[in-house]
C-alpha cells in the first residue's frame, strides 16, 4: 500500500508521495503528432512531460497542454472541472509519483464550499482501477495500470493545518500549535477558503469559501491586456508574467508592476474583509495562518489587514504544496505508514521536506 496527496486545483495540480512532490497547471488538451524534435534537449529540464491516452484519446496536461494543444481545457466551473479534467489531472500526476503495481490510498480536499454536495462524486470518480497508457518524451508507450483502493476526501484548507501540526509519520510534531485556535486564509487561484481550528477540531460556523482567488486579479490583468494590445491572454499564461511583473505581446512589453500593486491591494482588502466579519466572535484566536499558492503572493498585501495577530508565511518552501503535504500526512495518520515506499526520485516542482493523537475532522 503506497500513500498519495493529490490537491486538485483550478491554478495547479499538487501532488506528493512523501519522498517527490509535483506541480503542473490544472490545463489538459488534445494530444497531438509530434513530427519534430527540439533542437536543443537539454532546454526540456525542468518541464513536465505529461502525455497519456485513456479511453481511445490522447491527452496532455500540465505545460504539454499549454505549448502544444490547438484544443485545450482550463475552466474555474466546479461542475465542469470535476465532469472533464479532475480524473485525467489526478492520474496524470499519480502516473509520476505512484508505483504501479501497488494499491494505492488517496486523500485529497475540495473547497469548503462544494465539499459536502461534491466529496462523494469525487472519491468515486477516483476510487477505481485505471488502466491507460504513459507516453514518455522520448515517444516509449508505457502500458499502467493505477489502482485506488481508498480514497478521503477533506476540505482543501485542513491539509494546511495537518501540515502544520503532524509530522511525516502522522504524528503530532507542534502540540503547541495543536492547542491553538487558529484561523487559516487559504487563497487558490477560483476561492479563498476561511476556517479555524479550535485545539485541533475545525468550526463549521467560522467556515466559508467565497470566490476571491488569484484568479480574479488575473482576470483584471488580463482585461487590462486586452484593452491595451487587443490580445485575449488566457488566465494560466499569466503565470509568468504574474512573477515578473510585465508580459511581452507581439514583441513589445507591458509592465504590469502598478497593475498588479493595484488589484492585489484590493483583492486583499477583499478578502480580509470577509475574513474579520465572519471571524468577528472569533476574538481569541492565538493566530492566523495564510496559505495557498496564493496566499505566498498575497500576504505581504493581506497580513496588515486582517484582525489578530498573523503568522510569518515560511520563507524556502512552495506555499502551492502545503495542502498536499497536510494532505498525505492526514493519510499517514489515518491508514498507517505505507509497506512499500516509493523511491525518492529528482522532481521538476519541489521535493519534500510518543503516542500518536488523532486530529479531529467535523465529517
Amino acid at each position: 500500500m503506497q500513500i498519495l496527496g493529490i490537491d486538485l486545483g483550478f491554478g495547479f495540480t499538487k501532488a506528493t508521495n512523501g519522498e517527490r512532490s509535483l506541480v503542473v497547471k490544472s490545463v489538459i488538451g488534445e494530444a497531438t503528432d509530434r513530427h519534430f524534435g527540439g533542437p536543443m534537449p537539454e532546454a526540456r529540464l525542468g518541464d513536465d512531460h505529461l502525455h497519456l491516452e485513456m479511453e481511445d484519446r490522447g491527452i496532455f496536461a500540465g505545460d504539454l497542454a499549454e505549448r502544444q494543444s490547438s484544443l485545450r481545457s482550463f475552466t474555474l466551473d466546479q461542475d465542469r472541472f470535476l465532469a472533464d479534467s479532475a480524473k485525467v489531472l489526478a492520474l496524470a500526476v499519480a502516473s509520476e509519483i505512484a508505483e504501479p503495481d501497488t494499491p494505492i490510498n488517496l486523500v485529497t480536499g475540495l473547497p469548503i464550499s462544494s465539499f459536502r454536495a461534491k466529496a462523494d462524486e469525487l472519491a468515486r470518480l477516483l476510487r477505481d482501477r485505471h488502466s491507460f497508457t504513459v507516453i514518455d518524451a522520448d515517444g516509449k508507450r508505457h502500458r499502467t495500470v493505477l489502482e485506488i483502493s481508498d480514497v478521503r476526501v477533506i476540505p482543501q484548507p485542513f491539509g494546511s493545518m495537518y501540515d502544520m501540526v503532524l509530522d511525516d509519520a502522522g504524528k503530532v510534531g507542534d502540540r503547541q500549535l495543536l492547542q491553538q485556535k487558529i484561523g487559516i486564509v487559504d487563497i487558490g487561484f477560483q476561492t479563498s477558503d476561511l476556517t479555524v481550528s479550535d485545539r485541533g477540531t475545525f468550526l463549521e460556523r467560522a467556515s466559508q469559501s467565497t470566490e476571491t482567488g488569484v484568479g480574479r486579479a488575473f482576470a483584471t490583468i488580463a482585461g487590462k491586456i486586452r484593452e491595451k494590445s487587443g490580445v485575449t491572454v488566457e488566465l494560466y499564461r499569466l503565470y509568468e508574467g504574474m512573477e515578473e511583473g510585465r508580459i511581452k505581446i507581439r514583441g513589445d512589453s507591458f509592465d504590469l508592476s502598478r497593475l498588479i500593486e493595484h488589484v492585489m491591494t484590493q483583492l486583499a482588502t477583499d478578502i480580509a474583509s470577509d475574513a474579520n466579519r465572519l471571524w468577528a466572535d472569533e476574538w481569541d484566536m492565538d493566530a492566523i495562518v495564510i496559505t495557498g499558492g496564493g496566499g505566498a503572493v498575497l500576504a505581504p498585501y493581506l497580513a496588515p489587514l486582517l484582525s489578530g495577530r498573523v503568522l510569518p508565511v515560511e520563507t524556502g518552501r512552495d506555499a502551492r504544496l502545503n495542502n498536499v503535504r497536510g494532505f498525505r500526512k492526514f493519510g499517514v495518520q489515518t491508514w498507517g505508514v505505507p509497506t512499500a515506499q516509493p523511491e525518492a526520485a529528482a522532481s521538476p516542482a519541489e521535493n519534500a521536506d510518543g503516542p500518536t493523537r488523532q486530529v479531529a475532522v467535523p465529517y
